[in-house]
């Protein structure tokens, strides 16, 4: 279910997803009961250093729960588990790049490093690249975290743009009243005005 293109390498078609692929809040149930937390959309483009839109890229995203709690055997976290959220997802850009998820907002939770260290409410995103052996990884925190100015890993970030183009601002104009709020997060593959890959620091 792929095509492939000398300019942009594997193009993924949306025979690859399921349904609710895209929907963190209903997947792991398939449908039939919802996470708790807060409503969020989180949604942007995929785009080159030109700024041309990236059709047919394969996004995925998982995340910690409501209470900051990844659904994972070694995350020894506190809070609970939510039996109706997996936190993981995917999509596939469309013909302008654009990709969406709704899911619930995460959680921050405290990390072992220090004494009192705690990571920020971040989504993590894994874009898959112009060829089959380029996947690319990223964090996406939330404007007005207060966490984000205390989190060592954030801060290994020395570049202040660079970090704040891993900030998604709110967007009341794709919000939808009384369900849920909206976030705008582009991703750049390279250039100067690249997101940052914790995987691979310069880019493709």
């Amino acid at each position: 279910p792929t095509t492939a293109t000398e300019e942009t390498g594997p193009v993924f078609t949306r025979a690859l997803l399921g349904p609710h692929d895209h929907n963190l809040i209903v997947n792991y149930t398939q449908g039939a009961a919802e996470a708790i937390g807060e409503r969020i959309l989180v949604h942007g483009r995929i785009l080159d250093q030109f700024g041309r839109p990236q059709r047919g890229v394969l996004i995925e995203m998982w995340q910690a729960n409501a209470g900051g709690r990844y659904r994972h055997k070694k995350d020894g976290y506190l809070a609970p588990l939510d039996p109706n959220f997996g936190g993981c997802g995917r999509t596939i850009t469309d013909d302008e790049g654009r990709y969406q998820f709704l899911t619930i907002k995460p959680g921050a939770y405290p990390w072992p490093n220090r004494v009192n260290d705690w990571r920020p409410r971040h989504l993590h995103f894994s874009i898959f690249g112009r060829s089959w052996g380029q996947r690319l990884i990223t964090q996406c925190y939330f404007e007005g975290d207060p966490l984000i100015a205390l989190c060592p890993i954030a801060h290994t970030i020395k570049d202040r743009g660079q970090l704040d183009r891993l900030v998604a601002p709110l967007d009341m104009a794709h919000s939808r009243p009384h369900d849920f709020l909206a976030h705008k997060f582009d991703i750049v593959l390279r250039g100067h005005r690249q997101t940052m890959f914790e995987n691979r620091i310069d880019g493709l």
